[in-house]
């Protein structure tokens, strides 16, 4: 299974956490604790960026250090 590692880079304007992994920026759209993770990518590739394409199913996600959650 191919693997994806997201790095915690900080939250956007809506409170949601941004990862970066190889250059690109992905945001948790359902960064809640008890629910699987939303990953999409960032529009234009920007910080601030709205959430634009999900990632694919069959993707493993590693959070490091860990996923930010908002609970």
């Amino acid at each position: 299974m191919e693997k994806l590692v997201l790095i915690f880079k900080g939250r956007d304007d809506w409170d949601r956490p941004v990862y970066e992994s190889n250059g690109q920026l992905y945001v948790d759209v359902n960064p809640y604790r008890n629910r699987r993770a939303n990953i999409h990518t960032k529009c234009d590739n920007d910080f601030y960026g709205e959430p634009d394409m999900p990632i694919r199913d069959s993707l493993e996600v590693e959070f490091v250090p860990s996923r930010d959650t908002w609970d």
